[in-house]
């Protein structure tokens, strides 16, 4: 929405002394157009400006969705890692003692 708000302006000066040049049908034609791109320009800004609302609560819930994912983890414990070079002692007959099955 922001983006657009300049958009009216640059139009405007980019139109400026145009259709005092002449009485050509063609310029005539281009007041048309301009006040056709002019109501487009309001219509784009009303849109952006009615997605800001709901973008907003799309990332309020992708945080709250988020803080909930974390939260289930908190609670998680994991293994203490074993440095490298040394084995860990698992009781015999498990999986990780090297022995042969």
């Amino acid at each position: 929405m922001t983006l657009l708000g300049p958009v009216g302006a640059d139009l405007g000066a980019a139109h400026r002394g145009v259709t005092a040049a002449g009485a050509l049908s063609a310029l005539a034609e281009l007041g048309v157009v301009r006040a056709s791109w002019e109501r487009r320009i309001e219509q784009a800004r009303g849109e952006c400006g009615s997605l800001a609302g709901n973008l907003r609560e799309a990332v309020r819930g992708q945080s709250r969705s988020n803080e909930t994912v974390k939260s289930g983890f908190d609670g998680v414990t994991t293994p203490t890692a074993v440095p490298a070079g040394t084995s860990a002692a698992a009781p015999s007959g498990t999986p990780g003692d090297g022995a042969a099955r």
